[in-house]
């Protein structure tokens, strides 16, 4: 998580002092914020870190997308669908799209 208190430093200060910085990020694993004329413009972390936080991205995810066809599943056992032409009729009449009957 970013450290409010010690996580932001200004570019200049990572351009002037880049080695004792990717130390820290190393250490610390935590990400810096580097800002602009006062104002946050990037953040940077370690690769390790970043595989970490991406990792955990993936995973949730994963877990999203199965909890959304559990949730379709359970739909289908319960009855709860309409043919899909009738949804895209519904559809289209909601968003004012014609559709081309076949």
């Amino acid at each position: 998580m970013l450290n409010l208190e010690n996580g932001i430093e200004s570019l200049t200060a990572f351009k002037r002092d880049s080695a004792s910085m990717l130390k820290r990020l190393h250490r610390s694993g935590e990400p810096v914020v580097l800002t602009v004329n006062g104002k946050a413009e990037v953040v940077v972390q370690d690769a390790a870190a970043y595989q970490r936080l991406a990792e955990r991205a993936a995973q949730s995810d994963r877990a999203e997308t199965i909890a959304a066809i559990r949730e379709g599943l359970a739909d289908v056992e319960a009855g709860r669908t309409k043919p899909a032409r009738a949804a895209l009729r519904v559809l289209a009449k909601k968003y004012g799209i014609s559709l081309a009957e076949q």
